[in-house]
């Protein structure tokens, strides 16, 4: 019989999937929106800016109602309200009705890694959480990849307003499946064999309900964990790389090599399928290292390998002449910088407990920071110095502070142990 917990990892699967589809659409849209609305290159990265910014302003109150309500409710709440932003993105008519809704979109959107964390917590026994992760990743890369050849096509045969309104439709079937078939704790789920029921409970934190479990975390309390700053300080320098991938990549290997529309589709597609190899190597990567005996390792380990690779990967981009070697070493950059998302997620999983939500979510905010500064330094610097490679340089930086924040961060200090 197949194992319960295996459903819940294809559902959060497929939600992580059509989260970066619905996402990255509008960077492979580019062209046409800002044809039909008339906007300057600076506006739209004001735009893709937006979305990053409503993104991460949301990123703890929904980790805390993940927490409170449960990821059932949440995240069929949360596919709802970005599917619908989705679809009122069609009917934008200027740069301000599009900022809005981006903005709105990303707020809507806020609350889908911290409600699977929560999931995870829930259904997850902490050995297997880093492949989980990693998958759940994974597929956020392989729907950003596939958009980037993709969307152009679906545009070309229906436009970019229906195809918008198609992505909201899929959101809305997706978020009806979740809300009918899952359960916030295994011991709800009709179905369950008591063999995988006692495993699971068996296998995570605090597997026996204990009434202090139950209070709530002040932020106060929670902003006092030492790990916790570690963690957001190397989300930032993460989300600034990868974010880069999911707005300015296209139109950047496009102008750079002087690609044609499809032909660049499909350079920008490889970095971010190398970024779902990085999240499963890493995951299997996390739950070796943890099964043989190194729980601090086997989150630090991943982590540091990744900002390594992904500074050392920048940096050489920039030396390459031509296409194939450019895009080359920009996935060795990505695939860098997605061996971070598990260890990280699962870090603040260990450390947050039945408030990963919350705790995850916090991380997510600020790593979105990052995110929302990326595609305006891009901009700006490449305006500012007449050229791409600052923005380079600075993502290498960044890379390398994150670094240092591995080297000092600890999951067997729980959030009550705040340094």
């Amino acid at each position: 019989m197949i194992p319960r917990r295996f459903f819940v990892v294809v559902a959060t699967f497929l939600l992580s999937f059509l989260l970066y589809v619905d996402r990255v659409c509008i960077s492979t849209a580019k062209g046409p929106i800002m044809g039909e609305l008339n906007l300057t290159e600076a506006q739209f990265s004001w735009i893709l800016s937006s979305f990053a910014f409503g993104y991460a302003l949301f990123q703890t109150p929904s980790g805390v109602l993940a927490d409170r309500w449960g990821a059932r409710r949440v995240l069929t709440t949360v596919v709802t309200l970005w599917s619908v932003f989705t679809g009122l993105t069609a009917v934008t008519w200027s740069f301000v009705s599009l900022l809005v809704v981006r903005f709105l979109f990303g707020a809507g959107e806020a609350g889908a890694f911290p409600g699977m964390a929560r999931a995870v917590y829930s259904w997850i026994p902490v050995r297997e959480r880093g492949l989980v992760k990693g998958i759940n990743f994974s597929a956020s890369r392989l729907g950003g990849a596939i958009t980037m050849p993709l969307l152009p096509a679906m545009i070309e045969r229906f436009g970019w307003h229906d195809s918008f309104l198609i992505l909201m439709v899929i959101g809305f079937v997706w978020a009806t499946v979740w809300y009918s078939w899952f359960r916030d704790e295994p011991n709800e789920r009709l179905g369950m064999t008591a063999a995988e029921l006692e495993y699971i409970q068996a296998n995570r934190q605090q597997a026996k309900n204990d009434p202090a479990d139950q209070r709530k975390l002040p932020l106060g309390q929670m902003f006092r964990s030492g790990n916790l700053w570690l963690m957001m300080v190397q989300y930032v320098a993460s989300n600034f790389t990868a974010y880069f991938c999911l707005t300015w990549l296209f139109s950047y290997v496009q102008k750079t090599y002087n690609l044609s529309y499809t032909q660049a589709g499909f350079y920008a597609m490889v970095p971010l399928l190398c970024g779902a190899a990085g999240n499963i190597v890493s995951g299997w990567l996390v739950d070796r290292i943890f099964s043989a005996g190194h729980p601090v390792a086997s989150r630090r380990v991943p982590a540091i390998i990744g900002f390594l690779l992904a500074g050392l990967g920048l940096l050489i981009s920039l030396r390459q002449t031509e296409a194939v070697s450019a895009v080359f070493w920009l996935s060795v950059a990505v695939f860098g910088v997605d061996m971070i998302l598990s260890p990280a997620w699962s870090f603040c999983i260990d450390i947050g407990g039945r408030h990963a939500g919350q705790v995850s979510g916090t991380m997510n905010m600020a790593g979105n920071l990052g995110s929302a500064l990326s595609p305006l330094a891009f901009s700006y610097l490449q305006a500012w110095t007449h050229g791409t490679n600052a923005f380079f340089y600075v993502g290498a930086a960044l890379s390398g502070v994150a670094v240092l924040c591995w080297l000092f961060a600890d999951p067997t200090k729980k959030i009550q142990e705040a340094l």
